[in-house]
């Protein structure tokens, strides 16, 4: 058993290690130093790191928590700006892409709408940091999380020892055992689709231009990564693809396979290679029915998962972090018990109407654009083309896709807290 119950309502519970979970560890540790125990749990924070292909568009906000975190000097060597986005809509078939819609310039003077930041470059910097700010790292897992008659919340590790918390956060995934443990409810499904994942290589330089062709079998999405590799430049594919043709796709030859990339990544960026292994993931929707349990927070992908067509499911998940962490703060700073139910209500007021609404959006874009239908791309196309003609809309589109705006939590900002 814990060894200091006392202590309870000055500790949290990060139940899972990933960029959420290590984020909210880091933010909440630096704000309130060590009279509070920040402790997360994962197995990962033992291991090597992995080698992992992924690579994500960290939004203006998101980089501007991680620059008050003072994370992001850390992972900017690693990160490529991305200063230009082009939408195409047309067949693999097609020889000319005509560009329907393009979005240039910066979020706010100076900042890049999003930045291109590599998996493994993140989590390397978020976990030095958590380590430099006093985070208790346990290399294990949660077994459970109990309340018992409106007490502390009674998380069982997997190593047999209990402890005490005001509050346990699931952060582990969408498959979270902890949300389901608490009851719940997720609504969601599959699409008929998978991710296919992979760093390409090419010959001339990217310019900081992201390209999403619409094709009918979904999104294929080109991001630009910073230089090197065998050929001196390098962008992430994120290929959206039927999951029926995905084993087929895998199973080629290197040589048959860049052969069906570059039949969708084109001829612009000159000779290509592949620069990692490639890998896919099924995808789906799902949203919890409740963010928030007795003495339980749900974070991340434990909360929510959304189709990464607009490429915002991690930017998502800091959203939460900023919110969560600012949430946690203001309590624990006026001696309030950071995991009480109307805390937790706030988070789950700050959060529900965003991330229900992003997943909206996204669900309806994948649906519009991942077909086939001749009046369908009639329609979607001129949708592009008004969009393409009035700057003040785009204007508003890049602000949205940065997360910038004046009621966003302070960590968003760039303020810490």
């Amino acid at each position: 058993m814990d060894r200091n119950p006392e202590g309870a309502q000055s500790r949290i519970v990060i139940a899972g290690g990933g960029i959420a979970g290590m984020t909210l560890a880091l933010a909440v540790k630096q704000a309130l130093g060590a009279a509070f125990d920040v402790m997360l749990v994962d197995p990962v924070v033992a291991a090597r790191p992995r080698i992992d292909n992924r690579a994500y568009a960290v939004a203006a906000a998101a980089r501007n928590m991680l620059d008050a975190l003072g994370v992001w000097k850390q992972v900017e060597p690693s990160a490529a700006p991305m200063m230009e986005m082009q939408i195409t809509d047309s067949r693999t078939s097609d020889v000319v892409r005509p560009v329907f819609l393009t979005f240039e310039g910066e979020a706010e003077p100076g900042q890049p709408f999003a930045h291109m930041v590599e998996n493994g470059a993140l989590v390397a910097a978020l976990l030095q940091a958590a380590k430099a700010a006093g985070v208790t790292l346990r290399a294990e897992g949660v077994r459970s999380g109990d309340c018992v008659d409106g007490g502390p919340m009674q998380v069982a590790l997997t190593g047999g020892e209990t402890v005490q918390a005001a509050l346990l956060v699931a952060a582990d995934g969408a498959r979270s055992k902890l949300r389901e443990k608490a009851g719940i409810g997720w609504v969601g499904w599959s699409y008929p689709q998978s991710g296919i994942v992979a760093t390409i290589g090419h010959e001339r330089p990217h310019g900081g231009l992201a390209v999403e062709h619409f094709l009918p079998s979904g999104p294929f999405a080109m991001l630009p990564l910073p230089d090197g590799g065998r050929l001196g430049h390098r962008s992430s594919i994120v290929w959206t693809e039927r999951s029926e043709n995905v084993e087929a796709l895998l199973s080629l030859d290197e040589a048959d396979l860049l052969a069906e990339i570059e039949r969708r990544f084109g001829l612009q960026l000159g000779e290509i290679a592949l620069e990692s292994r490639v890998s896919a993931h099924p995808l789906s929707f799902g949203m919890a029915r409740s963010f928030v349990g007795e003495r339980l927070a749900l974070l991340g992908d434990a909360a929510h998962v959304i189709h990464p067509i607009a490429g915002q499911g991690l930017n998502l998940g800091l959203k939460d972090v900023a919110a969560l962490a600012e949430t946690i703060v203001d309590a624990a700073r006026l001696g309030l018990d950071p995991g009480a139910a109307d805390v937790l209500e706030a988070y789950e007021k700050a959060r529900r109407f965003d991330t229900v609404a992003m997943g909206v959006v996204t669900d309806g874009l994948n649906r519009l654009f991942s077909n086939d239908s001749t009046p369908l791309r009639l329609m979607r196309d001129l949708g592009l083309g008004v969009v393409e003609r009035l700057p003040g809309l785009k204007r508003m589109f890049i602000r949205e896709a940065a997360g910038l705006s004046a009621e966003a939590p302070r960590l968003l900002r760039g303020e810490m807290l």
